[in-house]
């Protein structure tokens, strides 16, 4: 999870603010923008048509947004060792309901590949009288 990512043909993958703990006084906790960059290798076994499936779910497993699914073809370019999949997804606003462990989870074929934890945490609430001009804008 990120702030912002982008892909380009030349393979080269920008990703902006990486980060997995979202601090919130209150919640649901509503996240704006943000982005989902992922790059995977597939050796030539790997060959073949895939389904991607990627999702986010609390820690009781529940989905907190529809999943993102995409069929795609893996073909290892002439004169590499590897295929190359980059996956960009920008995500306009995302709403955690509980403080908590959510779970990013990418799914090749049914089958789970990997996972990351994203962590919503109460944030201190810092009285009026000790706050910095900062924190009161």
């Amino acid at each position: 999870m990120c702030d912002f990512a982008q892909a380009d043909r030349d393979g080269k993958l920008t990703i902006v603010g990486i980060f997995d703990t979202i601090q919130a006084v209150e919640v649901p906790k509503i996240q704006g923008l943000c982005a989902l960059a992922i790059k995977m290798r597939f050796d030539k076994s790997e060959e073949g048509s895939k389904i991607i499936s990627i999702s986010i779910a609390d820690s009781s497993g529940k989905s907190i947004m529809p999943s993102i699914e995409a069929q795609i073809q893996i073909t290892k370019p002439p004169n590499m060792t590897q295929a190359i999949l980059q996956i960009v997804s920008l995500i306009p606003q995302l709403s955690f309901p509980n403080f908590g462990e959510y779970s990013v989870d990418l799914n090749i074929d049914g089958k789970r590949e990997a996972s990351t934890p994203i962590f919503v945490r109460q944030a201190p609430i810092i009285p009026p009288h000790l706050q910095t001009p900062q924190q009161t804008a």
